[in-house]
């Protein structure tokens, strides 16, 4: 997919930072959702073991791996924003403009494995 436009105003580079920044907070709730996995997941396990049921609690969960991924997962996609924001700005510059939706794809592709192993997890663990 091809679409070129005169060189960049004003108004597209502005359009770029706010896309840019669209991607920050997506990255920033990416990695809050993994913290917030790990966490609940270390207050799950002490509060089995405040009440004295720590054998009710399986010793080896997922929940940390997960959430650890999750981070990283947003860490990953901030770096691939920024690449993504200075690659617009470039183009913009330079007068044309090409479109990509790899970025968009696999983060698609990526929250939509995530959310079927939480459901099968979930439905495991009741």
């Amino acid at each position: 997919m091809e679409e070129f436009k005169r060189q960049g105003n004003a108004s597209d580079h502005l359009a770029n930072e706010r896309t840019f920044l669209a991607w920050i907070r997506t990255s920033v709730g990416i990695m809050a959702f993994g913290f917030v996995v790990v966490k609940f997941s270390l207050f799950v396990k002490q509060i089995s073991l405040i009440l004295g049921k720590a054998d009710v609690v399986p010793s080896k969960g997922y929940s940390g791996i997960l959430g650890i991924i999750l981070v990283g997962v947003g860490t990953i996609t901030a770096v691939l924003s920024y690449m993504r924001y200075k690659s617009s700005a470039r183009q913009l510059d330079e007068g044309g403009y090409q479109h990509s939706s790899l970025l968009i794809t696999i983060l698609t592709a990526f929250i939509f494995l995530v959310s079927v192993f939480l459901i099968v997890y979930l439905i495991n663990s009741i």
